[in-house]
């Protein structure tokens, strides 16, 4: 059975796809439901995508469009076999009051069902309202992040040290003090724009939301605390720090040493809903979203989800937007520098779950 790619995205809620091109075949399986496979999408930062012949494996990355709580729970139930112990849900908890924050409520009813789980954050390296642990403890209240504990890692300036493996420029990485208290982590990421990073999944998620606030993510940036300390808040571009290419290199040198502490034991979700250009550390100043919702992504390869997450938004007709933010801050490295580190495999079958 064939469906074509404007019925695909219809049940994914993009709106107005327009003529369809290519088409997606379905097989049927027992569990899940379906194996979409992508035909001719016009996918960038990939060599070989979902239904084009490839050598090797490919990475299983579970789809539906339907954002709710259930759903998330549905997909994790099919990605968390290596989950035990203490686990760890790294959130992006945001600015005060920021628009596109994903749902308390979904998140609340999530985390209820991971026992012996919840929430990390780390402290902002520039001046803002998570800049100080008691700045950020007040915005998570603001925000609603008060049902459950919220582990700000790096609280009195705390940090480990990981090790990077055969890095782009990094040797190490001073990650929040508290993430090797966790045995595990669910990396639960709203996938949007970023201002320096052009996306922001989940490698963003983890790369820097795991790092310190004032010496790891000082590290990713590249920030050179001797010019002047600290960058002054979250619109703080003064032309110091590498952008482009290489502060993506230096995000996936975090992002694998995360990645290689956890092993199997870390796993992502990724939640395309209010897909704004901008992250949510811009707050109540980020920008309007100006394409329509998707869905939710799960797998337990981080390479595959943020590669099936950028090949839905470059199929999708509303997103001209989002493109041109990626496009413009080369952010597609984020997925060539995963592959090149061995983080994980481009090549993914979008399964779903509906």
């Amino acid at each position: 059975m064939d469906i074509s790619r404007r019925e695909l995205f219809k049940m994914a809620g993009v709106a107005a796809m327009g003529a369809a091109v290519g088409s997606f075949n379905v097989a049927e399986a027992a569990k899940p439901k379906k194996i979409l496979k992508l035909k001719a999408a016009p996918v960038v930062g990939s060599k070989n995508v979902t239904g084009q012949k490839f050598s090797g494996t490919a990475a299983k990355v579970y789809f539906t469009d339907k954002i709710d709580a259930d759903h998330l729970i549905k997909l994790y139930n099919m990605i968390n076999g290596e989950i035990f112990g203490k686990v760890a849900i790294k959130l992006h908890t945001g600015e005060p009051n920021g628009p596109n924050i994903l749902p308390r409520e979904m998140v609340q009813k999530f985390q209820a069902q991971v026992p012996n789980s919840n929430i990390i954050e780390t402290n902002t390296l520039y001046v803002g309202k998570r800049y100080t642990t008691e700045d950020h403890l007040a915005t998570l209240k603001t925000n609603g992040w008060n049902f459950c504990d919220v582990d700000i890692m790096d609280a009195d300036e705390g940090y480990v040290n990981f090790p990077v493996r055969n890095g782009f420029h990094l040797q190490e990485v001073a990650m929040g003090g508290h993430l090797v208290n966790y045995d595990s982590v669910i990396v639960l990421t709203h996938f949007k724009g970023h201002a320096m990073g052009g996306f922001g999944g989940s490698l963003k998620n983890i790369a820097i939301g795991c790092a310190s606030g004032h010496v790891g993510k000082a590290q990713v940036h590249g920030y050179d605390k001797a010019i002047g300390m600290p960058p002054p808040g979250p619109s703080w571009f003064d032309g110091t720090m590498p952008l482009q290419e290489k502060f993506m290199e230096l995000m996936a040198d975090s992002g694998k040493a995360t990645c290689d502490f956890f092993g199997k034991r870390i796993v992502f979700l990724n939640v395309m809903r209010r897909m704004s250009v901008d992250c949510d550390c811009a707050g109540v100043g980020a920008a309007e979203p100006t394409c329509a919702d998707v869905g939710i992504l799960a797998s337990t390869d981080i390479l595959a989800i943020d590669q099936a997450c950028c090949d839905l938004v470059w199929t999708a007709t509303d997103t001209k937007d989002l493109r041109e933010r990626i496009e413009s801050r080369h952010g597609l490295r984020q997925l060539s520098a995963m592959a090149e580190n061995k983080m994980g495999n481009s090549q993914y079958e979008l399964i779903s779950v509906d």
